[in-house]
């Protein structure tokens, strides 16, 4: 349990910015040409970034902050250093607040400034937290997308979001420090909504030592116009680094690096005959993983298991693909079905043991809380098809920020599986595999998906970036070379 001072600093994104963060920051928005009219700072907290801005911009003329805690407010109203009549201070919920109506009150020449929270709606959801925005699918997400997890979202992207809806038509500057990941996010809304964008760039910042927190953070600058539509962002390492890398769009692929991607952007496809594939999802590993001690079979309990073989597999973790450890299993796994939706009461007639062992847990198996097993026949699993029972399999961990891949094949003479960590491609034919295997493998192949791949990411490479090496383009230049 964590208590009520934590989940108000949690809820709340109660991480003030440091005020020598916040001079630095402002200092950089002079160097980049900034000098607003008007600075809104929607959830200014203590009022570091108020303080420095009025000391900043001294040309500015009117400063407003707005927050929900009126302690922080009147912590602001107190201090000494900005006491002037050009800086209002009132209470507000960013959720309830008309934005609109407040910059309507201005012409243009605004700058939004600030940090918004760092925490996801699921882990407000954890702490039964009130401050979220109203409950809609406003990334569009749809199917199994929205079922498994790709609906989660920061709420600072959603308050981004709502900014940039009521920012993008005037004359203005966006300065917010947010997760990287969560600036790229905001690019891709922009580009989708085809909204006003002259110019994005963010400046990484060290989180550790302003926030003692791990995580991949940045100041996320954006200058508006009524007339430019300009979908591309500038990377920069610090605040001080002159060189960057250009992340942009490509047939409506966000690319990490253009630069290195235009030399070879020939090898794009949209159009693979080749699938990659996510392995086994089951939500259940006490029950569905075995491991094998002197030969006998035991549970995630601790529990000697007597089954048959026919359900059993050997199964490849992703830390097995990543360190290369492929050749023997420490795990086993049952598979119930071999495609999606199937039946699973044969199982009964066919291995009773089996079904027995399902029944003795399904007090675990029944209740796994992802909507994917609802309406779902009985112990079914997720991430099975043919694809999951051919002989060959080139498989990578999507969770290494490494491009590692790897030639598996059978082991103790049954298709091995994979966990939904690793995506793979499979064969019938060890040659057939090997081919592909030394395409992709490649020094132009690796090029390739570097320059599209966002290693910040928690999960840095997906099938889509896998699916979009033109296999046939890749071989034509290898055998020209």
């Amino acid at each position: 349990m964590i208590d009520t001072k934590q989940k108000y600093k949690i809820e709340y994104g109660d991480f003030q910015t440091p005020i020598e963060l916040a001079n630095r920051i402002c200092h950089k928005l002079v160097e980049l040409d900034v000098n607003p009219e008007i600075i809104i700072e929607p959830t200014c907290g203590i009022g570091n970034f108020i303080e420095a801005s009025f000391r900043i911009f001294p040309s500015t003329k009117k400063i407003v902050g707005i927050d929900i805690n009126l302690t922080y407010l009147q912590k602001i109203k107190d201090n000494q250093q900005i006491q002037s009549s050009k800086i209002t201070i009132q209470q507000g919920d960013f959720f309830t607040v008309d934005w609109l109506s407040l910059t309507n009150q201005f012409n243009n020449n605004i700058l939004v400034i600030g940090n918004f929270p760092w925490v996801t709606n699921s882990k407000q959801g954890q702490i039964n937290a009130t401050n979220l925005p109203q409950k809609n699918n406003f990334q569009n997400h749809n199917g199994l997308d929205a079922i498994t997890g790709k609906s989660n979202f920061d709420i600072s992207e959603w308050m981004l979001i709502k900014t940039v809806d009521w920012l993008h038509n005037y004359d203005s500057h966006l300065a917010m420090l947010c997760k990287t990941s969560v600036a790229r996010k905001l690019l891709n809304y922009i580009y989708a909504k085809k909204l006003n964008l002259s110019y994005c760039a963010t400046y990484k910042i060290d989180t550790q030592k302003y926030f003692q927190a791990n995580v991949e953070a940045c100041l996320l600058f954006c200058k508006f116009n009524s007339s430019s539509r300009q979908y591309f962002c500038d990377v920069f390492q610090d605040f001080y680094d002159a060189k960057y890398h250009r992340i942009g769009y490509y047939k409506k692929t966000l690319v990490r690096d253009l630069k290195s991607f235009q030399k070879l952007s020939s090898l794009f496809t949209n159009k693979n005959h080749a699938k990659w594939r996510s392995g086994i999802k089951h939500d259940c590993s006490k029950v569905m993983e075995l491991s094998k001690i002197n030969n006998i079979l035991v549970n995630g309990f601790g529990e000697t298991v007597d089954i048959e073989d026919m359900f059993l597999f050997p199964l490849l973790k992703g830390s097995d693909i990543a360190n290369g450890k492929i050749t023997h299993a420490k795990k086993y796994v049952l598979v119930t079905q071999k495609n999606i939706g199937e039946s699973t009461e044969y199982i009964k007639v066919f291995a009773p043991k089996t079904w027995q062992y399902l029944e003795k847990y399904s007090q675990y198996l029944d209740v796994r809380k992802s909507k994917i097993y609802h309406d779902k026949p009985r112990f079914s699993v997720f991430g099975v098809g043919e694809y999951t029972f051919k002989s060959w399999k080139i498989a990578i961990c999507g969770l290494y920020k490494k491009l590692d891949f790897q030639l598996i094949g059978e082991i103790d003479n049954k298709p091995t599986m994979v966990d939904d960590t690793v995506y793979f491609l499979s064969f019938d034919d060890q040659e057939d595999a090997l081919k592909i295997y030394n395409l992709i493998t490649t020094q132009q192949a690796m090029d390739f998906y570097s320059s599209l791949i966002f290693w910040d990411e928690k999960r840095p490479i997906k099938t889509k970036i896998l699916n979009s090496l033109n296999l046939t383009a890749i071989k034509k230049i290898t055998t020209a070379a």
